[in-house]
């Protein structure tokens, strides 16, 4: 038996709406204090997407299957411990996190600002170099709901290395 590598895509999407009386918390970095998004968890729309995305190149169910909003043991949970949980499942695999690219839509709050700390943060919880993990943020000029500042978007794209046994 042999080892053998394969590369696996994953893409992750989520969408929250404004919730005023949260703390807006967006790729682990807490970027103010009110005016945040509505969620059973913290609401980070950005650590979600990038979840999705792992756990779709993984072939696993999706985050809500994964930890569902019915769990009251879950209310305001911590999204970058729950990507820890993620990265430690895929560990079990054999799964190893080769780079994420992401994209916050939102009028507001301005992501570039905070882009370092978020890249570093989730670096952090996916055990990779900072350089594998892109962060970008989007405006929709004022079309759709991020637009008209009903909530924000994000997007992920994951790529995993997966170890696999051969027959040789």
């Amino acid at each position: 038996m042999a080892a053998a590598e394969s590369l696996r895509v994953g893409l992750g999407l989520d969408a929250h709406r404004f919730a005023w009386e949260r703390p807006l918390i967006i790729g682990g970095v807490r970027i103010r204090e009110h005016d945040g998004l509505a969620g059973h968890s913290d609401a980070d729309v950005l650590v979600h997407a990038v979840i999705d995305a792992l756990l779709g190149a993984a072939g696993m169910d999706d985050i809500g299957s994964l930890f569902p909003d019915t769990d009251p043991m879950l209310a305001g949970a911590d999204s970058v411990g729950l990507l820890r949980e993620v990265v430690s499942r895929l560990q079990q695999r054999d799964c190893r996190v080769v780079n994420v690219d992401a994209v916050v839509v939102c009028e507001e709050p301005r992501i570039g600002p905070h882009r370092g700390l978020m890249r570093a943060i989730l670096a952090d919880a996916l055990g990779v170099d900072p350089v594998a993990v892109n962060v970008k943020g989007k405006t929709t000029e004022g079309m759709g709901f991020t637009g008209r500042g009903e909530g924000i978007a994000a997007q992920a794209v994951v790529l995993l290395e997966i170890e696999t046994t051969v027959d040789g």
